[in-house]
């Protein structure tokens, strides 16, 4: 959620951010209806201010009439008070009213675009950072994709995922589940080695800590939501991993605090359709490794830096061709001032498939959390960062497909020691 402080600050660049996502006028227009709450949220509170110092002052000289025996001065003070109690009650409603209107426009509103970030309507005019320099695997005329291959090495159930689910759930079986295994543990050991704590969450959380990190009201549609619980299975551990430092102030040298964990995600994807969903190329449960950092505002961005040199670094060493581009305003996050997202080519598909995300929500995420850095007596709000490192389904793809040969599938070297197994026969 935004700083209200910007809106008096910033207006400009808040409505230029806001044409950058492509929002609509409607939209834009909540800028100047928070700044107009706001200001009728302190005018309130100047009058209920008023009004407490004046009750205090009569409620003090009613004591004092009483006590010199001026008891029928004392009752008509006493009607004085009662009189301001109700005014201060009706004042209170007020600004309780503004104070929830006030909140319901700030909810809707995304984060502000960093001033890199490019014009575009959406995936299509991403910005190509770091384009792929090496040669692209060059298969066979019969090399098959993904979901192919998974029937022909018994690695992948589609149909048994549907059984058991319904479309958009997968098993892995065979060496397919020790490969989901072994990437887990690679990404995990790798994070581990980078300084990031290892944490296991809880798959569902609450409407306050969905709310938190922005995915409430933005995902409400996109999560699952278990209603008689009033609990939603998370979409990334993001949301979770922030959350445990929900209201906390953290100290300065504490920084940057680095998370890391392992879990199941859950999307609707409501809306999802054509080839780019067929096999693992989009599922409503999947596995990632997610990595989460705490950051002061003002090495945030070397942070950055350093999680998306992370990211390159497991693909690397999985030898998979990757290209990054930065998200332009139309296909940037709700929560996000600034995007990478890695692509991996899909050899078997020619296409490039999107496996992270990593983003820098400077202090969107910890306002609504409450999550402050103490600099001595000053406080501050920090900055949070996340990023896939890595989401499973389209490595796996990947793997699969750039590495297929007439005698099997090529496991990377640097799996091998964790699958037991050189080649997938």
């Amino acid at each position: 959620m935004l700083e209200l402080k910007h809106f008096y600050n910033n207006k400009d660049r808040l409505i230029k951010g806001f044409r950058l996502r492509n929002l609509k006028e409607d939209d834009i227009g909540r800028v100047d209806k928070i700044i107009a709450l706001d200001t009728q949220r302190r005018d309130v509170q100047v009058a209920l201010d008023e009004l407490n110092h004046q009750r205090n002052t009569i409620s003090k000289s009613i004591g004092d009439l009483f006590r010199s025996g001026n008891q029928s001065e004392a009752e008509k003070k006493k009607q004085e008070v009662k009189s301001i109690n109700e005014d201060i009650e009706a004042k209170d409603n007020l600004a309780k009213t503004i104070k929830s209107e006030l909140e319901a426009h700030l909810l809707q509103l995304p984060n502000v675009p960093h001033d890199l970030v490019k014009p575009g309507k959406d995936d299509t005019e991403n910005e190509l950072i770091k384009p792929w320099a090496g040669q692209l695997p060059q298969l066979s005329d019969n090399a098959k994709p993904h979901w192919e291959l998974g029937d022909q090495y018994n690695l992948i159930d589609l149909p048994l995922g549907a059984k058991l689910a319904g479309s958009g759930f997968v098993v892995f079986k065979g060496h397919g589940a020790k490969l989901q295994r072994a990437l887990i543990a690679f990404f995990l050991d790798q994070a581990g080695q980078a300084g990031y704590q290892e944490f296991v969450p809880p798959l569902m959380v609450n409407e306050d800590s969905a709310r938190a990190t922005g995915h409430l009201p933005d995902k409400e549609g996109q999560m699952y939501h278990v209603v008689k619980d009033n609990l939603f299975l998370i979409p990334t551990s993001e949301l979770s991993l922030a959350n445990l430092y929900r209201n906390e102030i953290v100290e300065v040298d504490e920084l940057p605090i680095k998370l890391t964990s392992y879990t199941p995600c859950f999307r609707r994807e409501a809306g999802s359709y054509g080839a780019h969903v067929k096999g693992l190329n989009r599922l409503h449960q999947f596995d990632k490794v997610e990595i989460v950092q705490i950051a002061s505002p003002e090495t945030s961005y070397e942070s950055l830096d350093r999680m998306v040199e992370h990211v390159a670094g497991l693909l690397e060493k999985l030898n998979l061709p990757y290209r990054i581009v930065r998200l332009c305003g139309g296909d940037l996050g709700f929560a996000s001032t600034m995007t990478y997202d890695f692509e991996v080519y899909s050899a078997a598909q020619d296409r490039w498939l999107e496996v992270s995300s990593v983003s820098n929500c400077e202090t969107f995420q910890a306002n609504r959390l409450k999550l402050r850095i103490r600099r001595g007596k000053k406080k501050v709000l920090a900055h949070t960062l996340n990023g896939s490192a890595l989401a499973l389904p389209r490595i796996i793809a990947s793997i699969l497909e750039n590495n297929q040969t007439e005698d099997g599938i090529i496991v990377p070297e640097v799996l091998q020691p964790y699958m037991g197994v050189s080649i997938i026969k």
